[in-house]
């Protein structure tokens, strides 16, 4: 039973946090027998759209107009003639014909950009596989503090993901403040993460975004590592 009202979500100019006690579940069009919790969308003031879809077997996701990235949180997706288990993630450019189905009961969490193109530039290819064959790099060669790139450090692509994981009691080594925005979901473990001027208890499960030039900063607190999946946009100037 919810505690009278508590929880603790919250949504400022510059931040979300999204915890599970309020995720509102709804089909988008091009959905069937699958169902949609919209973290963050233009309407809440991103330029991006990101979405966790919860499947029942046999069900499906049309291709979307935008580039969409996805990757497994459970159970197993095929996407492009590619069964991809958790931890597995796929790209898709914008106005790819790929379906996403279903042949078990799966999460994903799914990424939708408007795709911004340099001059003379294609749109990159599909990109797929398991998170586990991507190099690790350690952010400023800190051991406790692990890196996953998901997507190349190439200029075809305007975003990036990757995933972070912390060792109980690393933390980020300065207070961030950049002109791209975030998009965060925790996978496991948890911390407290300062957003703006709060500072927010985090847990597997919650959803983050942060706008441009918010204020951010991440521990992690507990007996088991923190591991989030983390997009930025990048490598378009800001004009």
């Amino acid at each position: 039973m919810q505690r009278l009202g508590h929880t603790r979500s919250s949504h400022q100019a510059n931040h979300l946090l999204h915890t599970p006690d309020t995720f509102v579940r709804a089909p988008l069009p091009g959905m069937r027998k699958a169902m949609a919790i919209v973290h963050i969308a233009p309407a809440g003031g991103a330029m991006f759209t990101q979405y966790t879809v919860e499947f029942e077997a046999g069900g499906e996701l049309a291709p979307s107009p935008a580039q969409r990235f996805v990757y497994v949180l459970e159970g197993s997706v095929e996407v492009d003639r590619q069964r991809l288990e958790p931890g597995g993630f796929v790209y898709l450019p914008a106005e790819h014909d790929a379906w996403m189905t279903a042949p078990d009961v799966p999460r994903a969490a799914v990424l939708e950009k408007r795709s911004e193109r340099l001059d003379g530039q294609d749109d990159p290819g599909v990109l797929a596989g398991p998170e586990r064959d991507r190099r690790t790099s350690l952010l400023n060669d800190d051991p406790w503090l692990e890196v996953r790139s998901l997507v190349p450090d190439d200029a075809a692509f305007d975003f990036r993901m990757t995933t972070m994981t912390y060792q109980p009691g690393a933390g980020l080594p300065m207070v961030e403040v950049h002109v791209m925005e975030h998009g965060l979901l925790m996978l496991e473990g948890g911390g407290i993460y300062r957003l703006g001027d709060v500072w927010y208890p985090v847990s597997a499960g919650d959803f983050i975004w942060m706008g441009p030039y918010c204020p951010q900063w991440f521990g992690a607190i507990g007996k088991t590592p923190a591991k989030y999946l983390l997009y930025k946009d990048w490598d378009r100037h800001p004009l």
